[in-house]
């Protein structure tokens, strides 16, 4: 994992924009009505049975299955899984799989709505919607005992960006990012229930707490928040993981830099076989924060 570095909070690098534009940014009773309505026809889905297999039956569940991990600001995290896909697991750079984007929350569109960064609409805004920042990933399919290796890895490289407080527990590596957004979470198919929590609990070496989590819903102050030593556990199925801007793949960390072979070489190879894609949303285009200009034009 990434050294322990001191690092301004993300927050104030974007803060002065997202002032300009805060007006801009409230929701209208209308708007929030029909979301509050939408999140608890949502909620309602979520409890009805689940087809995921039944706790114990690993084999059948790991193959080919796509889980997030989030704990702070997604753009360092994304490195950390990436390089775990191709050092530990021997992924090639087209087998890359490990996207940034938000979980954890709600969209009034369903599973193919719109979940953007603070400059998109107002209804779309990550952090309104309940949402936190995470790194989607996908299990191998060409096997079981692969899928379960994958995992293992995974929860290794998650696990390892926390660092332990004496006395106090586990706090992950950026936490001057602070709030739901950033909160720390596991999303696996089935949730508390998945049969892949077996390999996620094992790899859990500092005893963080895991909760089992139900979403926030939008535009209200969040039920799950950013929790000291504890992860919100989610159903995957039900509380699916939305890709972030363009912008934001294969980004430099916040105040150090990856080699341009990851930020634009990897980031060409992703859009190239469509993993990383136009989300809709708006995108940020400051040549000083990425190289995001002079891949895509």
């Amino acid at each position: 994992p990434e050294a322990a570095r001191p690092r301004a909070s993300r927050r104030a690098v974007f803060g002065a924009a997202f002032a300009a534009t805060l007006s801009s940014l409230l929701v209208s009773p209308a708007r929030a009505l029909d979301a509050e309505e939408a999140f608890e026809a949502s909620a309602a889905a979520r409890s009805l049975p689940s087809a995921t297999p039944a706790l114990g039956d690993l084999a059948a569940a790991a193959p080919g299955a796509e889980v997030y991990f989030g704990n702070g600001c997604f753009w360092g995290r994304q490195h950390e899984f990436v390089q775990t896909e191709r050092e530990q697991l021997g992924r090639s750079n087209d087998q890359v799989s490990s996207l940034v984007g938000y979980a954890g929350g709600f969209s009034a569109k369903g599973k193919d709505g719109k979940v953007c960064y603070y400059y998109g609409s107002p209804d779309t805004v990550y952090e309104r919607l309940g949402h936190g920042e995470v790194v989607r990933t996908v299990l191998s399919d060409s096997s079981p005992e692969q899928a379960q290796k994958d995992l293992r890895a995974f929860a290794k490289t998650y696990f390892a960006n926390f660092k332990k407080i004496r006395g106090f527990g586990m706090q992950r590596l950026d936490p001057q990012d602070a709030g739901a957004g950033y909160r720390n979470m596991i999303g696996v198919p089935g949730g508390m229930s998945s049969p892949l929590m077996r390999i996620i609990e094992e790899e859990n070496v500092n005893g963080m707490k895991l909760l089992e989590g139900a979403g926030n819903a939008p535009n209200v102050k969040p039920n799950e928040d950013d929790v000291f030593n504890a992860i919100w556990v989610y159903d995957s199925d039900a509380l699916p993981f939305y890709a972030a801007e363009m912008y934001h793949q294969f980004h430099d960390g916040l105040g150090y830099r990856f080699p341009e072979e990851y930020t634009v070489e990897l980031k060409k190879n992703a859009i190239a076989r469509g993993l990383v894609k136009d989300t809709g949303c708006p995108e940020m285009r400051e040549r000083r924060f990425a190289e995001f200009e002079s891949i895509t034009g």
